[in-house]
């Protein structure tokens, strides 16, 4: 399984990011021969473009959504507008894990009415379990932020890879990342002053969550342009003996079971 950084910055696009959207590969046969899958973790501000810098995006088979602030899913309003209008023809639908009222919160989002909404262009599902896309079986897991809101544990041949999506510290998180190949936590504010309560992570707090939970490899993320990377860097190495470095645009990452 290969996890490409599409977009990192935490609750808007920085200057030499956009928000949250991760892309995930994986080779498999559904039967019909050989190919390589990609889905796509949320969807955020800016994301689409950078997308295609690395894949056509038409060749996505399903996006997963955390949760439905701007900075995780707008993105897939020019999403719709590319699967619809595009000149080689309406993209068949695909399908988008999200919470409760996606289908809604989008159609809103771009102005269109409730029915059909984006209904047309997306297969519209709701999070109430595990899932499987092709090669990669999905486990949502319920985290502590102020409107619903999943961490994602993906699996494929035999990698793990654990996503925090954005949420305050809460009893969940060392589940969703035991003995994860790589847990991708977001680490959006800083130790040592009043944080607002079931919100985000410090560095700390992810250092923390990849020392009990025994994940391989922690990379942070979802760091907003205002704070210093650098500073959640050494709060989580502060906790954290393992590898540890700062998600970046176009990083990539080979998983390994």
């Amino acid at each position: 399984m290969r996890l490409t950084i599409v977009g990192c910055s935490g609750s808007f696009p920085g200057p030499d990011s956009p928000a949250s959207c991760y892309l995930l590969e994986a080779r498999h046969d559904d039967g019909t021969g050989e190919r390589t899958w990609r889905v796509l973790v949320d969807l955020g501000s800016g994301a689409l473009g950078a997308l295609q810098r690395h894949v056509d995006p038409l060749t996505i088979d399903a996006v997963l959504l955390s949760h439905l602030h701007a900075d995780h899913c707008l993105d897939l309003c020019g999403y719709y507008v590319m699967r619809r209008y595009h000149p080689d023809g309406a993209q068949p639908r695909i399908p988008v894990w999200g919470p409760a009222d996606t289908a809604d919160r989008m159609a809103r989002a771009y102005d269109l009415p409730q029915e059909p909404g984006m209904r047309e262009e997306f297969d519209f599902r709701v999070w109430d379990g595990p899932v499987d896309v092709g090669p990669f079986h999905v486990e949502p897991v319920p985290v502590d932020h102020p409107i619903p809101a999943y961490g994602l544990r993906v699996s494929a041949d035999g990698a793990v890879l654990a996503y925090t999506g954005d949420t305050g510290p809460c009893p969940g998180l060392e589940d969703l990342a035991r003995d994860a190949d790589l847990l991708l936590a977001e680490a959006s504010f800083v130790s040592g002053v009043e944080n607002p309560p079931a919100l985000h992570l410090t560095g700390t707090d992810c250092g923390e969550v990849a020392r009990l939970a025994g994940a391989r490899r922690l990379v942070l993320t979802h760091i907003p342009p205002w704070h210093t990377p650098d500073v959640a860097l050494a709060e989580a190495q502060g906790e954290y003996d393992g590898p540890v470095e700062l998600a970046r645009p176009g990083a990539a990452y080979d998983l390994h079971g």
